[in-house]
């Protein structure tokens, strides 16, 4: 299953670096796209969307509704 979200804050590779760590730690996420224009996270896998945005405002980011 594919999942993207918008998410703010994100203005660098380091940025792009934090969360993909942050998700690649989760169970069932097998890829992490992440792009700054727009800035979006696509996951690919078997996650819950809401662990997903967890793990994205745990590190830092803020998930747009």
């Amino acid at each position: 299953m594919s999942m993207t979200f918008d998410v703010d804050g994100m203005s660098c590779q380091h940025c792009v670096a934090n969360v993909k760590k942050a998700l690649e730690s989760l169970d069932g996420v097998d890829s992490v796209e992440v792009t700054l224009d727009p800035g979006q996270v696509t996951v690919e896998g078997s996650a819950e969307a809401e662990a997903v945005k967890a793990a994205i405002a745990a590190a830092g980011y803020t998930v747009r509704a």
